[in-house]
């Protein structure tokens, strides 16, 4: 196993991928890598190196896969039915809960990447209802297609982290933009994910964590992975069905339940939302909003 811990880093010629070893006051304690998320990694024979910073852990992504309502209690708490997530006007309406056939899938673009210690800039437009979305997150390892029921989990993902679905609800209204997801969810920052991908070899079973978001330090989401509808192993096998999945794609797995639209609190310029997936990563974010 190359690593435990996959970050990169800025070194002086260029950004390198490395092996978190421990975190200190005085920064990240690196040992380099040798290799990509395409062609596999391999440890250097350099020394470990002290960092003063973390970049996001992986540079790019072909794109962003997402599930919505896949929480019991944050379908619960919508009070809409997982198969019905378009329209959030439609939260006050008492649907039946039943679980779909398939997962509710959308997308953000790859330009809505962003690392732990970058500011979430929000566009004007986007300020008047902005929310947070906690969310295990998973990268993948290597190109998949058409996964049987029986494939090994481990073989086709990176590892783990913590991610936040940062979303423009004013433009999930229908009354606004039809009630879609993505162009709400797609503006650049608007994912951040890290510090570290955690190897699937030290996160034997995903859907046996915890996690919780803090703004401004309040608790605001706290769940179990166990609370998903649709685990990881079904929500890859669902995504890759005649859909060929690129190795370095970031899913975001869903979020639980005290998002922000439901207590109508949303983040202000200069808020601070803390991602916490217990073993895995601890992410942090602060809004900035643009003028």
């Amino acid at each position: 196993m190359a690593f435990q811990r996959l970050v990169r880093f800025q070194a002086p010629e260029h950004a390198r991928y490395g092996d978190l070893l421990s975190e200190t006051a005085e920064g990240y304690l690196v040992q380099p890598l040798v290799g990509s998320i395409a062609s596999g990694f391999q440890r250097s024979s350099e020394d470990g190196i002290l960092v003063p910073s973390l970049l996001c852990p992986v540079a790019e992504t072909p794109i962003i896969i997402c599930v919505g309502l896949n929480y019991q209690q944050h379908a619960q708490e919508a009070k809409v039915a997982p198969f019905f997530p378009f329209s959030l006007v439609y939260a006050l309406t008492p649907f039946k809960l039943t679980v779909p056939p398939y997962p509710v899938i959308f997308t953000k673009p790859g330009t809505a990447l962003a690392g732990p210690h970058d500011p979430v800039h929000v566009h004007p437009s986007a300020q008047s209802m902005l929310d947070y979305e906690g969310e295990l997150t998973f990268i993948t390892a290597r190109d998949a297609k058409n996964l049987p029921e029986d494939f090994d989990l481990a073989d086709y993902i990176l590892g783990y982290t913590a991610g936040n679905d940062v979303s423009a609800r004013n433009f999930q209204l229908p009354e606004a933009s039809g009630g879609q997801f993505c162009y709400a969810k797609s503006f650049d920052t608007f994912a951040p994910i890290g510090p570290a991908i955690v190897s699937p070899a030290v996160i034997l079973d995903p859907q046996k964590l915890r996690y919780m978001v803090r703004v401004n330090g309040e608790i605001r989401q706290e769940t179990g992975t166990d609370d998903m509808i649709w685990s990881v192993r079904q929500i890859l096998r669902h995504i890759t069905q005649g859909t060929t999945v690129k190795a370095g794609t970031v899913v975001m797995t869903g979020t639980p339940s005290g998002v922000g639209f439901f207590q109508k609190r949303f983040l202000s310029h200069g808020d601070t939302v803390e991602v916490e997936v217990e073993g895995v990563a601890k992410l942090v974010s602060t809004v900035e909003f643009e003028s």
